[in-house]
């Protein structure tokens, strides 16, 4: 059996859906994926992926008419139907997606009208499914998977695999990196998902001050600014520079800590096993929170202080 995976984005949603290959692969399937290239690097090292397909669909979107666009996109249909899925999964939900899955005319199982992010793409769906109300999206993802015929032993998502690639950048940090210490990123794909640069120092102080935690501040495209301002308050920690999956995810590996918000650097940490402490406000950890260990969640709101995540932090530790 072959399947194809049309996961493009972002980092945690991808993440999120290592499962469906993992429980693929223990079933026997040949398993291929379509993602975005900047996210190719977590799939290549992956053992449970036989071919990753990049598609830059942001770039194609900005030249819509041009031959380049055109070109890439014929180059894409024709390798996939050279695959040739028996089935396709589309785990996105959006048009984009269904119509990537569409283009190797295997069928396509897909998230149902009311569960996709834009539901008029379900008509591109053969096989409709609605996960179970209210269940975290790995488990949304693995309903998928069932609709396909995959049987789920596995269900965390699992990183490690990472820790086997070449990080020269991640291994020349750790060697000047003072040893216990705890990575803090301020950074979310949304403002409305960021707690704050000062709150993250506060704590980041607090855990130096009662655990001797070494601060490191971590950051991704566009959190430049937010990683300057909290590296401001914390004259001695050091900022990651900008690293590879697989480079983030051995510095990420050799902390004791990670804090941050709902963002993909937080799930790329607790797919490795690191503890985290994840700050939910917006979206519902039961949803979004990390898989692994859901109890490192705490929900914050306007009245939310350093010295109550703190004591979070302190909890997660002593687990």
């Amino acid at each position: 059996m072959r399947i194809l995976i049309v996961r493009l984005s972002s980092l945690g949603d991808v993440i999120h859906t290592l499962p469906i290959a993992a429980n693929a692969r223990r079933a026997g399937a040949e398993v291929a994926w379509v993602t975005e290239t900047a996210y190719s690097e977590l799939l290549e090292a992956n053992p449970h992926v036989d071919r990753v397909f990049p598609a830059d669909t942001k770039r194609w979107r900005r030249g819509l008419f041009s031959p380049g666009t055109a070109a890439e996109i014929r180059s894409l249909s024709k390798r996939l139907r050279e695959f040739s899925p028996d089935v396709v999964i589309d785990v996105q939900g959006l048009w984009k997606s269904a119509l990537l899955g569409r283009l190797v005319g295997a069928p396509v199982v897909g998230f149902a009208a009311g569960d996709r992010r834009e539901p008029s793409s379900a008509i591109l769906c053969d096989l409709p499914v609605r996960p179970r109300p209210g269940c975290h999206v790995v488990d949304r993802n693995l309903a998928l998977a069932e609709a396909a015929g995959i049987a789920i032993g596995q269900r965390r998502p699992e990183a490690d695999f990472l820790l086997a690639r070449v990080a020269p950048e991640a291994d020349a940090f750790l060697a000047a990196q003072k040893r216990p210490f705890a990575i803090y990123h301020p950074g979310a794909g949304r403002p409305e998902k960021a707690w704050g640069e000062a709150r993250f120092a506060a704590v980041a102080e607090l855990l130096a001050q009662e655990r001797g935690l070494s601060a490191v501040v971590s950051w991704g495209p566009g959190d430049q600014e937010r990683a300057r301002k909290m590296s401001a308050m914390l004259p001695l920690a050091r900022t990651l520079p900008l690293l590879s999956i697989p480079a983030l995810a051995r510095v990420v590996a050799a902390s004791s800590l990670f804090v941050a918000g709902d963002t993909g650097p937080l799930h790329l940490a607790d797919a490795l096993g690191t503890r985290t402490l994840a700050l939910f406000g917006p979206t519902d950890p039961a949803r979004n929170g990390p898989y692994r260990s859901p109890r490192s969640a705490i929900r914050y709101d306007a009245t939310t202080g350093a010295e109550e995540v703190a004591r979070k932090a302190f909890e997660v530790l002593a687990a």
